[in-house]
């Protein structure tokens, strides 16, 4: 029964390099975990640069922080 159709089918297309394919697939990839991370952002790059520059301003703040004498608590 399979055989009965096999006629009509053929092959008309070409079937894509193994590396061709790969690339696509990659592509596919980085764009579905792009939209991913984006979902529900109206704008995603300003929460990119607003994280980016809090991770900086904390990191500054830790530079501070380690050459000053922080205070202690003592308790009597």
């Amino acid at each position: 029964m399979g055989s009965m159709f096999s006629c009509c089918l053929g092959n008309d297309y070409e079937t894509p390099d193994p590396e061709v394919r790969r690339q696509q697939m990659l592509e596919a990839a980085e764009r579905r975990q792009q939209e991913y991370e984006n979902r529900g952002l109206k704008d995603p790059e300003g929460v990119k640069a607003k994280q980016r520059k809090r991770e900086a301003a904390e990191k500054s703040q830790e530079q501070i922080g380690s050459n000053e004498n922080n205070l202690r608590w003592q308790v009597s």
